[in-house]
C-alpha cells in the first residue's frame, strides 16, 4: 500500500506542474483588442529598449526558447502573431534569457555549457548501448566504460535541469517582471495574470526535473545490487 501511495504521489508530481502551466498559459491565450502589439512586437520593444541590436525575434514551431548561437528570440506562432496576455509575457520571459546572455551572467553561461554536453552525451549515449553487446563481446572491460557513459550523460541531465531552474526564476522575475512594472504596460489586474504566467514559463523545466532525478535514483538502485 506505501509502494502505491508513493507511486501516487510521484506522478502527481511529474504531471501537475506540467499540467498547470499549460492551464496558465492557455487561460490567458485568448486575443485582446486592448493590446497594441502582438508578441513578436513586445519583444521587439524590449530588444530595442535595452539596446540588444543584434538579437532578433523569430516564429518557431519548436517551443517558445531564446537560442544564444543564433542571439534569437523565439516564439511559437500563436504568441508571436496573438495579442494576448500569454503571448506578451512569454516574449518578456525569453527577453530576459536575452538579457542574461548580453549580460553575461555565469549561472546562464553555466547552463549553455552543461547543454551542449548534456546534447553531445545524448547522440553518442545510445550508439554505445547499442553497440554494446559486440563490444562487450570483442573486450569485456568495455562494459564499464558504457556504463559510466550512460552515469555520465544522467548526472549532466540532472545538473542541467538543476542548473536551469534558478536561470529560469531569474528570466521571470529578475528580469521581465521589472521590465513589465516599469513599462507599466498592464493594469493591476492584468499584472496580476502577468505574475502568474512568469511563474508558469520559470516551472516549464520542473517536471524535467522531477525525471531526471528519478532516472537517476533508478540507475543508483540497480547499481548497488
Amino acid at each position: 500500500m506505501l509502494y502505491v501511495i508513493i507511486g501516487v504521489l510521484f506522478l502527481a508530481l511529474m504531471f501537475l506542474p506540467n499540467w498547470w502551466v499549460k492551464s496558465v498559459l492557455r487561460k490567458h491565450n485568448a486575443e485582446r483588442s486592448d493590446f497594441p502589439g502582438t508578441g513578436a512586437e513586445m519583444a521587439q520593444h524590449l530588444i530595442s529598449t535595452l539596446g540588444m541590436k543584434d538579437v532578433t525575434v523569430e516564429v518557431t514551431e519548436h517551443g517558445d526558447h531564446y537560442d544564444p548561437s543564433a542571439k534569437a528570440v523565439r516564439l511559437t506562432q500563436d504568441k508571436y502573431e496573438g495579442r494576448t496576455l500569454t503571448g506578451v509575457v512569454v516574449a518578456a520571459h525569453e527577453v530576459g534569457h536575452a538579457i542574461q546572455h548580453h549580460r553575461n551572467e555565469s549561472m546562464f553561461n553555466l547552463r549553455t555549457g552543461i547543454a551542449r554536453l548534456t546534447y553531445v552525451f545524448s547522440k553518442a549515449a545510445p550508439i554505445l548501448l547499442l553497440a554494446t553487446p559486440a563490444l562487450i563481446w570483442i573486450n569485456p572491460a568495455f562494459s564499464r566504460w558504457v556504463l559510466i557513459a550512460a552515469l555520465a550523460s544522467m548526472l549532466l541531465g540532472v545538473l542541467l535541469n538543476l542548473v536551469t531552474l534558478p536561470v529560469e526564476w531569474d528570466a521571470s522575475f529578475g528580469k521581465a517582471l521589472p521590465l513589465l512594472e516599469k513599462g507599466q504596460y498592464f493594469g493591476s489586474a492584468d499584472m496580476g495574470s502577468a505574475r502568474q504566467i512568469l511563474t508558469a514559463a520559470a516551472m516549464t523545466y520542473v517536471a524535467a526535473s522531477l525525471a531526471s532525478l528519478l532516472n537517476l535514483g533508478l540507475l543508483a538502485r540497480v547499481l548497488r545490487r
